[in-house]
């Protein structure tokens, strides 16, 4: 069963490859969604997939890529995104 989940992650994740690493982790993990950059210096990512594999996702978001510093990540479930990728935004 698909599910759909909107995180919001803080700290140094801007500039750092923060964006094009979650699609990287996304793609072979058949999430689909996507990540984009937030005014206030956070990153959104919408990801849709089953429950395992976003728990995956889910954990490696908690630390991103070598040159990120994550300090707050947050999420809640949503909508579907009707989408058969992941994008960056």
């Amino acid at each position: 069963m698909m599910e759909c989940r909107l995180f919001r992650i803080e700290g140094r994740v801007q500039g750092v490859w923060f964006r094009e690493s979650t699609r990287r982790t996304a793609v072979p993990l058949g999430i689909t969604g996507y990540a984009k950059n937030l005014a206030d210096g956070s990153v959104e990512v919408l990801a849709c997939g089953n429950h395992i594999e976003l728990e995956k996702l889910t954990k490696w978001l908690k630390q991103g890529p070598p040159l990120a510093s994550v300090s707050h990540i947050e999420w809640k479930p949503t909508k579907p995104l009707h989408s058969d990728s992941f994008e960056t935004r």
